[in-house]
């Protein structure tokens, strides 16, 4: 039961995964307001699942997400603002719009409300799938963004997104406006985002304002993840990657629960992660060098 819950949670992730993957692998910007937005989604979703609209939620979630990547691009190629510092900014103001959201309550319960899961499940009775509803749901949903975005990606305006991640510079003289690519991609990657986040509040049939906090670490390490397996393949492999990132990041989570580590040091646990999917690639890479290295040092030392 465990092992299925580490899957879902994973595949839930996997779409904020996905979403970085368009905007930092391929657009080149690392987004900042990734934690607000996630949070943002998850509000949504959850109020206009409470009003009585569990398919609405999802639609309402992504418009929301779109506009919070909108504002992020707009302040960064319009205002003249550095990406990192426009992902900051984003972030800190959607912890108050995300309070608003909420009815200016910092937890939300659905126990009593239904969801897209409770749906599926009512579609499902009767049928051999009725006790995977949740994991049927997820999957759908996963697939579907990633045969989507991976068939935009390679879209003449995907490809201008991918020539822009590569050289701004360049794709100016080639009729690219960087700007409209800019915004493009970061009002996706923040719709996606935020469709994370509102499975992740129906998932659970709750939210709170923390709901988010720490979903950008987590979903970076899951990216590195994937980047470590896959390598610089195509876009499919690398696309798929990152989703199996997502899993094994969240199976060691379970790892670290079942050893019984407090809750308090998975932070640490996942920034430990994000190094060592950093660092691994570029040990490897470089081991005969610092094989190399090493031994001009110990041979200096007069060790045999």
């Amino acid at each position: 039961m465990l092992g299925q819950t580490a899957l879902e949670l994973g595949l839930i992730t996997s779409l904020t995964v996905l979403a970085l993957f368009l905007s930092y692998s391929m657009l080149n910007v690392c987004d900042l307001s990734t934690d607000g937005c996630f949070t943002l989604g998850a509000s949504v979703g959850a109020v206009v699942a409470l009003s009585g609209h569990p398919y609405l939620a999802i639609v309402a979630a992504m418009a929301s997400g779109l506009l919070s990547g909108l504002i992020t691009a707009f302040l960064q190629t319009k205002m003249g603002i550095n990406s990192l510092l426009a992902g900051i900014i984003v972030n800190t103001g959607l912890y108050s719009i995300n309070i608003a959201v909420m009815g200016n309550t910092a937890l939300i319960n659905l126990n009593r409300s239904e969801t897209v899961f409770t749906k599926m499940r009512e579609w499902l009775e009767g049928t051999f799938l009725k006790d995977q509803y949740k994991l049927f749901v997820i999957l759908i949903v996963v697939i579907l963004v990633l045969i989507l975005l991976v068939l935009f990606l390679k879209t003449k305006t995907g490809l201008a997104i991918r020539a822009t991640g590569n050289n701004s510079t360049m794709v100016k003289s080639s009729s690219i406006n960087p700007v409209i690519t800019t915004i493009i991609g970061l009002s996706i990657a923040g719709s996606i985002t935020a469709l994370s986040g509102c499975l992740m509040a129906h998932y659970q049939k709750s939210t709170d304002i923390n709901i988010g906090t720490g979903i950008l670490t987590i979903a970076l390490a899951s990216l590195l993840i994937g980047r470590t397996l896959t390598g610089k393949r195509g876009l499919w492999t690398r696309a798929i990657g990152s989703v199996l990132g997502a899993f094994i990041f969240r199976i060691v989570y379970t790892i670290a629960l079942r050893l019984n580590m407090p809750a308090f040091m998975l932070k640490l646990v996942s920034a430990v992660i994000v190094v060592l999917a950093i660092s691994i690639p570029f040990f490897v890479k470089n081991s005969e060098e610092i094989k190399r290295k090493l031994s001009l040092t110990f041979k200096k030392k007069g060790v045999q």
